[in-house]
């Protein structure tokens, strides 16, 4: 194991467990261990991206991949009334893993401002 993989690396490598809700060839989405809502699941690229302003014009089809994944991801776990994507980017912007993803929190009433 290399010292600077980040948590989210491990658990693509499988080195650490996750509790697993889609995985593909492009990415891959499991429950937050530290959920802010009742539904709270992370959706990382397998790709390590390590953030939102590290992104490219070329990563354009894969950043469309994670939303649409988010919107399916949803409708499984029947998030109807309403849900929230979330990509933090940067220390002030609350990112405290460098590994972009997006967090997708429902399954209550989400207020705003939401921090």
């Amino acid at each position: 194991m290399s010292a600077g993989k980040t948590i989210f690396k491990r658990i693509i490598d499988k080195e650490i467990p996750a509790k697993i809700v889609h995985e593909d060839d492009l990415c891959l989405a499991f429950h937050d261990v530290n959920p802010q809502a009742p539904t709270h699941v992370l959706i990382i690229p397998k790709r390590e991206i390590a953030s939102l302003a590290d992104v490219t014009s070329g990563d354009q089809a894969l950043l469309g991949h994670l939303l649409l994944t988010a919107h399916s991801l949803a409708k499984q776990l029947e998030l109807a009334d309403g849900y929230r994507v979330v990509i933090n980017c940067g220390r002030n912007g609350g990112q405290t893993v460098d590994h972009l993803h997006l967090h997708l929190l429902g399954g209550r009433s989400l207020g705003w401002p939401p921090g």
